[in-house]
């Protein structure tokens, strides 16, 4: 009697265990079936930490040799985030970072050179608009802009890491750096994946 006392609670655990690991299936599998709203993407926080990196580079006081200033009416440039790991390919992920940054800081006010529409920036088989040493001091002498934001990112386990730079392209000099995470979730490692 006792035995059987034991057994009954111990199957009734297993049912209720097994019934709650069902639920818990159907439940995802229930909203994986549901599209996103309007609502669920004005939430995402993902176009919002980039617009706050832009913030960070223009936020940041800048080179006393610099003829850039958060003031001045210059224009900027701003190249698409390279794969740190292959400096000469992009993806998706690097080339809407700088779509972000690029708008934001038209945002802020800073006259951004659109770069898809010049034919002279070096552009790898959809890769993005890459930036090279050498054509840097050309593109910004013929823009009479006084930055060009550069970056990187690559990506780790849980988090992708970004790392923006505003560079003076007359001096080389790093007028300010900004250096963030995004977390590595369906969205971003798609992002990332996707070249």
């Amino acid at each position: 009697m006792c035995a059987r006392k034991t057994w009954l609670p111990a199957a009734g655990l297993v049912a209720a265990l097994s019934f709650v690991g069902i639920a818990g299936c159907e439940n995802t599998q229930r909203r994986d079936g549901i599209e996103p709203t309007y609502e669920e993407a004005a939430l995402s926080q993902f176009i919002q930490a980039n617009y706050k990196a832009a913030d960070a580079l223009l936020g940041a006081p800048t080179a006393s040799t610099s003829n850039f200033s958060k003031d001045s009416g210059g224009s900027m440039l701003v190249a698409t985030l390279a794969d740190i790991n292959r400096l000469e390919q992009s993806s998706a992920l690097g080339r809407l970072i700088s779509e972000h940054l690029s708008s934001r800081l038209a945002q802020r006010g800073r006259s951004v050179v659109e770069m898809k529409l010049r034919s002279n920036v070096f552009v790898r088989n959809d890769q993005g608009e890459f930036l090279l040493t050498r054509e840097i001091r050309e593109l910004a002498r013929e823009h009479n802009a006084g930055a060009v934001v550069v970056g990187t990112y690559t990506d780790g386990n849980t988090f992708v890491f970004v790392s923006l730079k505003l560079i003076d392209p007359a001096s080389g000099i790093i007028l300010s750096a900004h250096d963030y995470a995004l977390p590595m979730d369906r969205q971003v490692r798609q992002l990332v994946t996707k070249r």
